[in-house]
Order: structure tokens, then C-alpha cells, then sequence
């Protein structure tokens, strides 16, 4: 047996059997050709390196060490932790409402076309099922924990639904030029601390396939005021949200969540692949009864 051998010997067989491998490869008609690939490298100057970074003009980036070691009053709490929706008094309570405000005619519409769609066994609106983000508010009920991350110039929360990233700025900048801004589902937010309470104020969402509750959308106008405190020893955030959108109802709509901090859980990896939703029998792909879906292309098994 070749283990048997001295060492020189083996290695002489392994590299022999390596290269009959080889060459057996290299003279398989089957195989392409592999061709030889070059890289022309460009150099880049320093300008053009520099434009390539996005910046916010006068003032630091949050992680910038410049930033983080400037001296500011100590906050009255850390939010570091993760964090899970309080659904205690029921599932429904992931809701913002009712009360609801006065809406306009897109809100009325779907307050009302949403139970029928509910007693049709339909989806109403399901753009978060078409991977679309959730976005603000309702990514915060979403049934996945949250991670907060406190830092003296802002807090990063990423959640555990389709890892969406939200940044809370605490470094006292203004908001963004709206003329340059690009709005996100998550938004813009700027926070301070007011007594023992963070109050951020949200701007510039998208309002493209973005909606509250079951299906109330919200136009460019939709702005949100949370007010933030740690209760309970500091187990449980309260957060009271202001949703403001001129062009969608009249006034403030106000509504209060709970979230419990949960020390024995973390965020992992999470995508939102649109084929997968049609195994979902809450979205609209996969809406369908399972007969009609028959073979599942998943478990390769019919649905009997």
C-alpha cells in the first residue's frame, strides 16, 4: 500500500496521479478551452477616488472618530439592546390604529376594501409580500426583533426582517437639502434628547408600495415624531408615534407601542427572495389554495 512507502515515493505517486488527472482534463473534447484572462488596471486620481465617496457637506460622519470623541452630555439612557414588539394584549396590536384620523379618499379606500379582501381569503396591498421593505413605521411591528446600537452620535437599528437599516442621528446635524435627498422606507431621522425622553423626527420616506396598517398609504409629504423612553428598570422601550401626512388625513394620528428587551436572541441574515413567497399563504403569490398550487417545487412533493 502506497501508505507503507517511504515519503519521497508517495509524493512521486500523488504527483504522477495528479498529472494523468491533469492532462486527462486538459485532453477532454467536453471541456472548453480555458482562456486566459487580462486585466487592464486604469489608475484613478486622488479626485476621482475622493468624488466617489457620498459626504455630507460640513459636517462629519457619525463613525467618524473626529465626531464620536467630541464632548457631549451623557444621555439619560442606551438604547443598546434587542428589542421585540409587545403584542401582549393581542396579535392585532401591530396595528397604529384605530382611532384613525379622518382620511382622504386613498385611506377611505382601503378601510374599506381590505376587509373584503380579508373575507375573500385575499391579500389587499401586499407590497411588503412582494419584497418591497416595510418601511416606517410598520417595520417596527414586524414579528422579528431589532438590534439597537447606541453610539454618542447616533443609534443604528437593524432589524430582523429583511435586515432594514435604520439610522438615528444624534450628532445635532440638520436635515438633508430636500433637493438633493434621496427618500428611503426607513427615512431620515434626527433625534435628541429632551429630560429622559429621545424624540426623533422622521422625514423624506418613499411612498412608493409604502403602507400602514392594511393597506393606508402615505404620499411625500408623511413625516413621523417618536417619543422614546425606557421603563421598567429599563425592560421595556415606550414609544409614542406622531404621524403626520397633510395630503392623506387631517391632523396628527397618535399611537403607542411597547417593545421588551429580549437578551437571549441576535440578528441574523435575512433576504427577502421573491420565489420563496409563494409558499406563503399570506402573500399574493402564494395566495392560491393548495390544490391549485399542486407540485411544490420546494419539497418536490404533490399537495394531496
Amino acid at each position: 500500500m502506497i501508505r507503507n512507502q517511504p515519503l519521497a515515493v508517495r509524493l512521486l505517486a500523488t504527483a504522477l496521479a495528479v498529472g494523468v488527472a491533469s492532462s486527462a482534463l486538459a485532453q477532454d473534447e467536453a471541456t472548453p478551452v480555458q482562456p486566459e484572462v487580462t486585466v487592464e488596471y486604469v489608475p484613478l486620481s486622488p479626485e476621482r477616488l475622493d468624488a466617489m465617496v457620498p459626504k455630507h457637506p460640513g459636517y462629519l460622519g457619525a463613525l467618524a472618530p473626529e465626531n464620536l470623541a467630541k464632548e457631549r452630555p451623557a444621555p439619560p439612557f442606551d438604547l443598546t439592546g434587542t428589542w421585540f414588539i409587545d403584542l401582549s394584549e393581542g396579535f392585532s396590536h401591530f396595528l397604529f390604529g384605530p382611532p384613525y384620523p379622518r382620511f382622504g379618499p386613498e385611506g377611505i379606500e382601503a378601510l374599506i376594501e381590505a376587509p373584503k379582501a380579508q373575507a375573500r381569503n385575499e391579500t389587499y396591498r401586499d407590497a411588503i409580500g412582494q419584497c418591497y421593505p416595510p418601511g416606517m413605521p410598520m417595520i417596527m411591528t414586524r414579528v422579528w426583533p431589532h438590534a439597537f446600537i447606541q453610539l454618542p452620535t447616533a443609534i443604528y437599528m437593524i432589524s430582523g426582517f429583511n435586515n432594514s437599516v435604520r439610522t438615528i442621528f444624534l450628532d445635532g446635524r440638520e436635515f438633508s437639502d430636500p433637493d438633493f435627498v434621496v427618500p428611503g422606507y426607513n427615512g431620515e431621522s434626527i433625534g435628541h434628547f429632551e429630560g429622559d425622553t429621545l424624540v426623533v423626527h422622521t422625514k423624506y420616506l418613499e411612498p412608493s408600495n409604502h403602507y400602514i396598517d392594511r393597506g393606508i398609504p402615505i404620499s411625500d409629504q408623511f413625516e413621523i415624531i417618536e417619543r422614546i423612553r425606557l421603563i421598567d428598570g429599563g425592560t421595556v422601550m415606550e414609544v409614542e408615534y406622531t404621524l403626520i401626512d397633510p395630503l392623506m388625513w387631517e391632523g396628527e394620528w397618535t399611537s403607542s407601542k411597547r417593545f421588551k428587551r429580549q437578551d437571549y436572541t441576535d440578528i441574523n441574515e435575512s433576504n427577502c427572495i421573491l420565489a420563496y413567497n409563494e409558499n406563503l399563504p399570506g402573500t399574493e403569490l402564494g395566495s392560491e389554495v393548495a390544490e391549485e398550487r399542486g407540485q411544490s417545487e420546494i419539497e418536490g412533493t404533490a399537495n394531496d
